[in-house]
């Protein structure tokens, strides 16, 4: 199955000057994915399939169901006229944690906490991040927002997907992921990440989309201390980030914003 439509489709393209025309338009695919741990239905989002081993181990992690790609064995993936399945199997001792995390129902794609059995779950706990990590310059962030541009293909085909990147100082953007909804894109990414042996902790997350408080936690558990978006994070995001040890930044109108932590950006000054 591939990441865009078979087909493209016919719409109308109304101008401001009130001119209809008809054009052709390629759609991403949006398809059923059920993320399968110990023969056990763990969660069923609604994806981009593509990278579907980077999303059943970016899943894993983010999820706190495994702590290190290696405890993820083969990853089988099964095409059903209904969707796909991505089965894997885990050790016996991360059994435990697969059934406080599971999820049992489908994530619509703008949300990444549907479907937590308990409120508390939806704001575990998180270790903080050590202090130091990867430094950027201001221009650094603008240019690892800009870069990310360039590493979304399916974007430039359908306009229609988020995407995902790691950014590492002196070396640009080095891997991305794309995906119609944001959440996948970043487990997606954190997922390849662990599989190629890159260390998080070496750079910074850029994300095309907004911080929400489940955007930093997924970012805080795989242990990288800087998060770049193109828009600003919600309150809580920053209270989130703050109290983990995780640096927010986005930028604006050529000014670069840094919302929590700014002792990772130079000459960002330090407010109490």
């Amino acid at each position: 199955m591939t990441a865009v439509s078979d087909q493209s489709r016919t719409v109308s393209t109304i101008s401001h000057a009130a001119q209809a025309t008809a054009a052709r338009r390629t759609l991403p695919e949006e398809t059923p994915v059920a993320l399968v741990y110990n023969g056990t239905t763990h969660a069923v989002m609604m994806a981009t399939p593509a990278d579907l081993l980077d999303f059943a181990t970016g899943f894993a992690l983010s999820e706190g169901v495994i702590d290190r790609a290696a405890d993820l064995g083969e990853v089988e993936i099964l095409h059903h006229a209904a969707g796909i399945e991505a089965r894997a199997w885990l050790p016996e001792e991360r059994a435990a944690a697969l059934t406080a995390r599971r999820r049992m129902m489908t994530g619509p794609v703008g949300c990444g906490l549907c479907g937590i059995d308990s409120l508390a779950q939806a704001l575990r706990p998180l270790a903080p991040l050590a202090q130091g990590g990867a430094r950027l310059t201001p221009a650094e962030v603008t240019l690892a927002l800009d870069e990310l541009r360039d590493w979304q293909p399916l974007h430039d085909e359908t306009r229609a997907t988020h995407a995902a990147g790691f950014y590492r100082p002196g070396q640009g953007i080095v891997m991305a992921r794309e995906d119609v909804g944001r959440h996948n894109a970043l487990d997606k990414l954190t997922g390849a990440l662990a599989r190629a042996g890159i260390d998080p902790g070496e750079g910074a997350i850029v994300l095309t989309s907004r911080i929400s408080v489940d955007m930093v936690q997924k970012c805080v558990t795989a242990r990288c201390p800087v998060l770049l978006a193109v828009s600003s994070p919600t309150a809580h995001a920053v209270r989130l980030a703050e109290a983990a040890g995780l640096t927010l930044a986005s930028t604006a109108r050529g000014e670069t914003h840094v919302f929590s932590h700014p002792d990772r950006i130079a000459e960002a000054p330090h407010v109490s």
